[in-house]
Formats: C-alpha cells, sequence, structure tokens
C-alpha cells in the first residue's frame, strides 16, 4: 500500500484542519479590509494623503510597540488562548470602523483609534501564531504545514482581494469593514476548537527577564537578526507602496480601487504559486535562498514609479508574490527549526520588532513625500532601499551558509502535493 504524502497525514489531523480554516476565513476578510480602509479614507470629503498616512501609522505602532509583550504573553501562557483573544479585539476594530463609514460620521482621531485597536490585536497574534503550529504539527512536518497554512492564507487573501474592489464599488468601504469583522469572529470560534493541552508555564521570572532571555536568544544567531535589520527597510519600503504611494498613483493614473485591487490580488496570487515552489525546496543554505528571493520585491515599485502599463505591474506583482512566499516559508520554518521551542515566540516577537521597526515611519513619511516629490519619485526611492538592503544582508557569512539539517534535506514532497507559506 502507497506511503499516505505528507498533505493528506496533515489534512487528517483536526487541529492542524481547524487552524487552516481559522486563518483561511480570517484572512478572507483582512483581503477586503486591505483595499477597503485606504479608499474608506480616501473617500472621506476633505481627506489628504497625508491623513491617510497617519491612521496607517496607527495601525502600524502597536504592532511595534506591543509584540514584544505579545512574545512574552504566548511564551507564558495559551498561545491559542492568546490568538482567540486578539480575533476578537480585531473584530471590535473593524467592527467600529464599519459603523462609523457607514454612518457617515467618520472623525479621523476616531479611524486613528480604532486602526490603533487593529494594530494591538495584530501584536498579540502574531508572536502566538508562530509557535502555535510546533504545537499542533511533528517537527518533521513544519515546512508542509507552513506550506499548506500559506496555500489557504494566499488562497483566500487572493479571493478577498479579488472580491475587495467590487465590493467597495458597489457596497461601499464600510461593508467590506464589517465583512472582515465577522470573519474575525469566526476565526476565534475555529481557534478555540482546537482545544490544545495546557503548557507548563516555562519561565516563573518577570516579564523583562523573559525579554532578555529571548534577546539573548535572537542575537545568538547571527543569520536572524541580520535579515530583520534587512526587513526593517523592506518592510517600510512595501508599507509605503502598498499603505499609500500604490493606491495614490492607482487613483491618479490607473482608474481607482478597482484596478489597485487587482494589482495587490495579482500579488496574492503569485503567493499561491509560490507557496507551491516553497514546498518543494529543500535548499542546502534556506538563507541564502530565502534572501536571494528578496530582491523581485523592488520591481513592482519600479514600475509603478515609472507610470508602466497596469498589466506590467500586475505581472511584476505576481512575481514578487512568488518570490516573497519562497521567502516566507524558508525563514518561518528555519526559525521553528533552529530556535528553542520554550523561546521561540519571544524570538519571534524580536523578529517583527525588528521588521517593523520602520514601519510607522515609512508610512507617515510617504504621504509627505509623495506631496512633495511626486509618489512616482518616491516609489523609485523606495525600490533602491530594498536593493541596498539585501544586498547588504548577504554579507553575512551565516546568512550564506546556514545548512538545514541534513535529514529533513533528503525529505521530498510527493508530486503533487500542496503548499504555501505560514504566517
Amino acid at each position: 500500500m502507497a506511503t499516505p504524502s505528507p498533505t493528506r497525514i496533515l489534512l487528517g489531523e483536526r487541529r492542524f484542519v481547524l487552524l487552516v480554516s481559522a486563518r483561511t476565513i480570517s484572512v478572507l476578510g483582512d483581503g477586503f479590509a486591505r483595499v477597503a480602509l485606504a479608499f474608506g479614507v480616501l473617500a472621506i470629503p476633505g481627506s489628504t494623503p497625508a491623513q491617510l498616512s497617519l491612521v496607517l501609522a496607527c495601525q502600524a505602532v502597536p504592532q511595534l510597540l506591543l509584540i514584544l509583550v505579545g512574545g512574552v504573553l504566548a511564551d507564558r501562557f495559551s498561545r491559542s488562548g492568546l490568538m482567540v483573544i486578539a480575533d476578537v479585539l480585531g473584530a471590535a476594530a473593524y467592527g467600529g470602523l464599519a459603523v462609523l463609514l457607514l454612518t457617515g460620521g467618520a472623525p479621523i482621531p476616531a479611524l486613528a483609534l480604532l486602526a490603533t485597536l487593529a494594530g494591538v490585536a495584530t501584536a498579540l497574534f502574531v508572536p502566538a501564531m508562530t509557535g502555535v503550529v510546533p504545537e499542533v504539527v511533528a517537527r518533521e512536518r513544519l515546512q508542509e504545514a507552513n506550506a499548506l497554512l500559506g496555500v489557504a492564507r494566499n488562497g483566500a487573501m487572493v479571493l478577498g482581494l479579488a472580491l475587495s474592489g467590487v465590493a467597495v464599488a458597489l457596497a461601499g468601504a464600510g461593508w467590506a469593514l464589517a465583512f472582515n469583522a465577522v470573519s474575525f469572529l469566526a476565526g476565534a470560534a475555529l481557534i478555540r476548537a482546537m482545544r490544545l493541552p495546557r503548557r507548563l508555564r516555562v519561565s516563573m521570572g518577570s516579564g523583562w527577564s523573559d525579554l532578555r532571555h529571548g534577546w539573548r536568544e535572537f542575537v545568538s544567531h547571527q543569520w536572524l537578526w541580520v535579515v530583520v535589520v534587512q526587513y526593517a527597510f523592506v518592510v517600510a519600503a512595501v508599507g509605503a507602496n502598498v499603505g499609500v504611494l500604490g493606491p495614490l498613483i492607482a487613483e491618479r493614473d490607473l482608474g481607482g480601487a478597482s484596478s489597485w485591487a487587482l494589482v495587490v490580488a495579482a500579488q496574492a496570487l503569485g503567493t499561491v504559486a509560490g507557496a507551491g515552489l516553497a514546498a518543494r525546496l529543500r535548499p542546502r543554505r534556506p538563507m541564502l535562498v530565502a534572501v536571494l528571493a528578496t530582491f523581485p520585491t523592488a520591481l513592482p515599485m519600479v514600475l509603478l514609479g515609472a507610470g508602466a502599463p497596469l498589466w506590467t505591474i500586475v505581472v511584476a506583482m505576481f512575481a514578487a508574490g512568488v518570490a516573497g512566499d519562497v521567502f516566507g516559508v524558508l525563514w518561518t520554518t528555519t526559525m521553528q527549526r533552529e530556535v528553542p521551542p520554550d523561546a521561540l515566540s519571544r524570538v519571534s516577537s524580536y523578529d517583527w520588532f525588528g521588521s517593523l521597526a520602520l514601519a510607522p515611519l515609512g508610512i507617515l513619511a510617504a504621504g509627505p513625500v509623495a506631496a512633495a516629490i511626486g509618489p512616482g519619485t518616491a516609489l523609485l526611492g523606495c525600490s533602491g532601499l530594498v536593493v541596498a538592503a539585501t544586498l547588504a544582508a548577504l554579507l553575512s557569512p551565516q546568512v550564506r551558509t546556514l545548512r538545514a539539517p541534513a535529514a529533513e534535506e533528503a525529505v521530498r514532497p510527493a508530486p503533487g502535493e500542496g503548499a504555501g507559506r505560514t504566517e
């Protein structure tokens, strides 16, 4: 009798299926929110690019400031329980944003406050999500599990983004945000249904001692902190593009929300294709491959900045999505393999803290910079930042030489298996 494929084995595990289902539903709603929030703010009479930057920065700042707190909480307490709390907070935030936009009373300070609550939810959720995957699946299935989670998430994002432009155009941004709120509640219910065994509390010290221990573990891996510094600049550039500069160019030159939804949906579709590729890759040097996969991120920025035709931007965003998912699966799987389980969420929180360190600045600066020199020129500068940061990361010896475990290099997925990228 043929041996079941890793994918079939994973899909036979109830808790993993619940986790995949939860992420699929909530990410579907997020696909709506990515377009709806930007164009909802831009549709407010008298709104400016700087106000859009402010609202999006208010979402990004708590992700930066509280991500370390999320890591400590996730290593101390139930990771799945923390994920439920985060999803409920996200539902409240997006529900409030929906009400403000639907009732027509949407003052910028109120939108900024609710965007801040959404950022808090993300800060609590992300470290717990990274740490919960090894609790649900065996170590030897981590790459396949991360890949399948990515397939589900990316497929949902493609669908959400594909429908978001139509939803915003026909029903308005408020209803799209309301759908996201409902999706968060559904995700919370599914995560709660996993009923993971209670973990023993590893640390009995203070939160500060937990953070210090996590920091020591983080800086002990050169490949880890080098790539995090790289991505501080990459994420700032991408956030400025997707959050502010891209929508401004779409509004001015490409036909508005529906065209921009097509662009970001192409990127999400690329992540689905990249997920399939990532599950099959077994590079001897995973960090070298992951860092090299960052270069295509700069291409759509160049094309947007140069005023290229819409179809070329769509193709470039697809390619960036493919490469981005290769990075995502290799990065997350390597971290889950190399970092001790009891410190994984804290190390993940330092990863996110560092990666998001410049994101608020990038988003806040994007609007005023676009007003001063034009969004096209600003995007060309963003692309140069991505390339420079990636070249600098390749100078690290550990990035170039870190090897995957020999036993796992030899494991190859069966032909025809699905794949994807984790959170």
